[in-house]
């Protein structure tokens, strides 16, 4: 309360308008074990000259790294000048949800557009209009294929562990099951996924590439689900799929990924989007809002929300999704970068991305000591092993400012993911192997 500028006169008034007497009244419903016993361990007030030089204080404790060789989840890539510029207009930032779709055809068509790119992306016919971030795009993706006869997840123990987190959060709260199959050498083990398909399998979840940066076999994989009457979801690095089979070419059934490197920086870890993208078989089934595209009474292009239940907006109890929101600004910056950098850019950032990717790794497993987890074939992430610990690798670039790959239990060896994309030099990479022999020395 403390940060509601109301005074207590005010707040009196709004009490006794909804039948209450006092703050405690308002907020019986909430078990006594769940309140605050006392009050919160603030600081004085402060004005608002003292409070920005305590943010700029505390905020040149930051270290920031100008080099940066991690990527996991969220990625460093070269972010045209004019996307950022663009998608900060005023009447895009001050936009709100289209729920009066007649109202809106400005923010309807960026995010039709939008749609559209997601589409084009993932070869995919349907694309709705963003979620929160990639790991709920995971997550409702496999909650839209459960239905009463099927409601099984099966989830590779080769993607992100965020996303396998929240994937498990939303499987604990509906009571439906979870399995995680087995890795070998990387990549989802065949043998053991057949073992685990039945008929009360509703969808398999993968990442290509993997969180070890290995492309998985996926029309294999697909193979199997569909075999077993059930859906293939695929997540997906956007980038990579200017250079990779598309999740359509693969033989999924649902595309979905973090689109934070279309065009968004890291920001601390968000805000970020989540795309979501089906086939016209599965279309009535994709949860929060698509934008179509139709003609007005004279004939004129107009753009409307569509295949929409009311229920996904306001009665939360009969929705078939928990999304109540999207990210059309994020989505508006990822439209902007996606016709900044064109097809062509698109494939030469990806090029990039593989190809500096390829040479570190070469670089670093020649180094003594030093060598790659795995054999498979990878697209810019990468996992080694050496036998000095990743804790004294870390230190050692940070002392030169740079960033290093992120530390990671595999087979409980400790190893370090590391991930190149095209802003980083071929001096920069040099040096992290110079640094690295020296570590070794």
């Amino acid at each position: 309360m403390s940060y509601i500028p109301n005074t207590p006169e005010e707040r009196l008034a709004m009490l006794s308008a909804m039948g209450r007497s006092s703050i405690d009244e308002l907020f019986a419903d909430i078990p006594s074990g769940m309140r605050l016993k006392q009050e919160l361990n603030l600081p004085e007030a402060k004005t608002e000259f003292e409070v920005i030089d305590e943010l700029t204080r505390l905020s040149c404790k930051n270290t920031v790294f100008k080099t940066c060789f991690r990527g996991a989840g969220a990625y460093r890539h070269f972010i045209p000048s004019a996307v950022k510029r663009l998608a900060l207009r005023e009447e895009f930032v001050t936009a709100y949800t289209p729920y009066q779709a007649e109202m809106s055809q400005g923010v309807l068509q960026s995010i039709f557009e939008y749609q559209s790119m997601i589409c084009r992306l993932t070869g995919m016919d349907v694309s709705n209009a963003g979620v929160y971030d990639g790991a709920h795009a995971a997550a409702e993706a496999a909650a839209m294929f459960k239905d009463r006869k099927r409601s099984k997840t099966v989830v590779s123990a080769s993607v992100r562990p965020m996303v396998l987190e929240v994937i498990s959060t939303y499987c604990a709260s509906a009571g439906s099951e979870l399995v995680v199959a087995p890795v070998k050498d990387g990549v989802t083990d065949l043998d053991a996924l057949a073992g685990i398909l039945d008929g009360a399998t509703a969808s398999v979840y993968i990442e290509q590439p993997n969180y070890f940066g290995i492309v998985e076999d996926a029309e294999a994989i697909a193979r199997l689900v569909h075999s077993a009457g059930a859906k293939l979801i695929m997540g997906c690095e956007p980038i990579s799929l200017a250079l990779l089979k598309t999740p359509v070419e693969s033989g999924a059934d649902a595309a979905v990924g973090e689109g934070q490197p279309l065009g968004m920086p890291l920001s601390f870890g968000g805000p970020y989007l989540g795309f979501m993208a089906v086939n016209n078989a599965d279309m009535r089934k994709l949860p929060g809002r698509i934008v179509g595209k139709t003609t007005d009474s004279e004939g004129r292009d107009a753009y409307v929300l569509t295949l929409q239940a009311r229920e996904q907006h306001i009665r939360r109890e009969k929705a078939s999704s928990s999304i109540c929101s999207n990210e059309a600004l994020c989505a508006l910056t990822a439209v902007i970068y996606c016709a900044a950098m064109g097809k062509e850019g698109l494939r030469e950032v990806a090029g990039q991305c593989f190809s500096k990717a390829h040479y570190a790794a070469e670089q670093i497993s020649s180094i003594s000591g030093f060598q790659l987890i795995y054999d498979g074939f990878f697209f810019n992430e990468f996992v080694t092993k050496s036998s000095v610990s990743p804790s004294i690798i870390m230190k050692k670039l940070e002392e030169n400012g740079i960033l290093g790959g992120l530390p990671v239990k595999v087979d409980g060896e400790d190893c370090i993911l590391w991930c190149v994309t095209e802003v980083n030099t071929k001096d920069e990479i040099d040096m992290l192997v110079n640094i690295l022999k020296g570590a070794a020395a």
